[in-house]
């Protein structure tokens, strides 16, 4: 049985200066209904996969939380078999946390965004609406709309005449975008924090434009009744002229030095490699094209103003060391500005990419040895015993992909709850990620279950098959959704009312911090 902890033990433990990571192993949903500011989510469906790349150092002290249900335990024993060492398990969960009187804060990259409010306050960042912003458009006014948010969420919905520029590329490309000082910048983003942050990230860089954030970003946007693009192709220039590299690299290092950010030579960088006693996080912040194309062995991708917006997903354990790498030292100058005025122990590394690089994408975890291969079953090898009953499907995808369509029959399940399915048929998996499939697999065997391998969920498949695909809206539902945060879930699907509902969220959060979390940021 792994070791208990209180709530009161764990507030200390998380606040101080020791290293420490503090998981949450419940589902996506259960996160975003209610944790503790500092916990990461780490769900046990995917424990194996993330845990290694979240928590690289099997020594870290590790304090896992659930709802007192017993998912810690059996993720206390997954970790333990993976060569974790000091894994603990919250008493009493969520439970124990809110009735020692800590708050659980709904929503996801709470810190950030948080954060992003403090800054907004602090710096008094200028910002204008979206009715304003809709009147300098139509009166010809010089200005660009930059939007810093990721490439993929800038095609899914934007500004009219908005240009995808990530937050951290903005300090880099500035005077790429935007030659003429006189031009008036404006930085969006869905909502608050990256609006804020991108900013005041130029404002505090010194570039001689006018620089605002657009209030409530999109949702602002749409709150005033204007309507916004779909499927935008615009983007910053992909090279950046000398002259304008070498300007952003001054200001980058005019910034460095007013704020103190740490740098560090690749001598230092392998002697903290070599460091078993503290946690390393070597992060890329660029583009994922560059990163692609070379990078540092050992680095992992997290284009920085992603990594300010949404930090634990990238990095798990407080106190750590992170290193951040980028060829010019702009977009990692920025990015490690903000993390250290989240309490990061951040750096940057000298000389970015001088030395051996590798390319592609970094390969994911290797499941052998943690979960044995599934067979790998065809439609029509299986349709005939799924229609009679002879075998079960059981649909282990999420359950927005099972609502949506699923051979008929099929039953939905999520891993962590593999341990109360009843006794019955034989098991096929239908699964669109084999790894996942796999951990889920290895569950139903400990739990007694017989698992004759995984099928392919392709809806036209089964339908050549003679199959029936049917979709099921409310089922499974939306209690069991566990997997899926339904906390203002449309608020970028037109409806209105969710979307001012997050915007009052993310403004509230400030409030709800209490004075050790506040402590967190400067």
């Amino acid at each position: 049985m792994p070791t208990r902890i209180d709530a009161s033990t764990t507030k200390r433990l998380i606040h101080g200066a020791a290293e420490v990571a503090f998981v949450d192993v419940r589902e996506h949903g259960e996160h975003g209904e209610g944790h503790p500011l500092l916990s990461v989510g780490i769900p046990y469906s995917r424990l194996e996969l993330d845990a290694p790349v979240l928590i690289p150092r099997r020594a870290t002290p590790t304090i896992l939380l659930d709802d007192g249900d017993g998912r810690a335990e059996r993720a206390a024993a997954r970790l333990e078999g993976l060569g974790y060492t000091d894994v603990r398990v919250l008493d009493g969960g969520t439970g124990a946390w809110a009735a020692a009187g800590h708050t659980l804060y709904k929503g996801v990259n709470v810190p950030s965004k948080a954060f992003g409010e403090l800054v907004e306050h602090a710096s008094h960042t200028p910002s204008i609406g979206a009715e304003e912003l809709a009147a300098m458009r139509a009166r010809g006014e010089d200005i660009v709309i930059l939007d810093g948010r990721s490439p993929a969420e800038y095609r899914n919905m934007s500004i009219p005449d908005g240009v995808s520029c990530p937050n951290a590329e903005l300090g880099y490309r500035i005077d790429a975008v935007a030659p003429d000082a006189r031009t008036t910048v404006v930085v969006n983003c869905a909502g608050r924090t990256r609006s804020i942050i991108g900013a005041q990230t130029l404002i505090d860089l010194g570039v001689p434009h006018k620089v605002v954030a657009l209030r409530n970003g999109t949702m602002g946007w749409r709150l005033a009744g204007l309507d916004l693009d779909h499927g935008a192709t615009r983007s910053y220039p992909r090279q950046v002229p000398d002259a304008a590299r070498a300007t952003a690299r001054e200001r980058a290092a005019a910034l460095a030095a007013r704020a103190g950010v740490s740098f560090v030579n690749d001598a230092t960088l392998q002697i903290w490699q070599a460091d078993a006693s503290r946690t390393l996080y070597l992060l890329d912040v660029r583009a994922a094209d560059e990163f692609e194309a070379g990078h540092l062995p050992g680095s992992r991708h997290a284009p920085g103003g992603q990594l300010v917006q949404g930090t634990d997903q990238w990095v798990a354990v407080r106190g750590a060391r992170i290193v951040l790498v980028d060829d010019a030292e702009v977009r990692a100058v920025t990015t490690a500005y903000w993390l250290g005025r989240m309490g990061h122990d951040v750096h940057v590394l000298r000389g970015g990419l001088d030395g051996a690089l590798e390319r592609g994408p970094v390969a994911a975890a290797l499941l052998d040895g943690c979960a044995p291969a599934l067979a790998q079953l065809p439609v029509a090898a299986v349709v005939a015993d799924v229609a009679s009953g002879r075998v079960r499907l059981v649909d282990v995808r999420t359950s927005t992909s099972h609502r949506k369509a699923h051979p008929q029959g099929a039953r939905w399940l999520t891993r962590c709850r593999a341990v109360d399915l009843d006794r019955g048929a034989p098991i096929v998996l239908l699964t669109d990620d084999d790894a996942l499939a796999r951990l889920v697999a290895r569950d139903l065997a400990e739990s007694g279950h017989e698992v004759r391998g995984a099928v392919a969920g392709d809806a036209d498949a089964w339908r050549d098959a003679g199959h029936a695909v049917v979709a099921s809206p409310d089922s499974p539902p939306d209690a069991e959704c566990i997997d899926y945060l339904f906390f203002v879930h449309d608020r970028h699907a037109g409806n209105l009312a969710a979307a001012q509902a997050y915007l009052d969220w993310e403004t509230g959060l400030v409030g709800q911090l209490d004075a050790d979390e506040r402590a967190l940021f400067t």
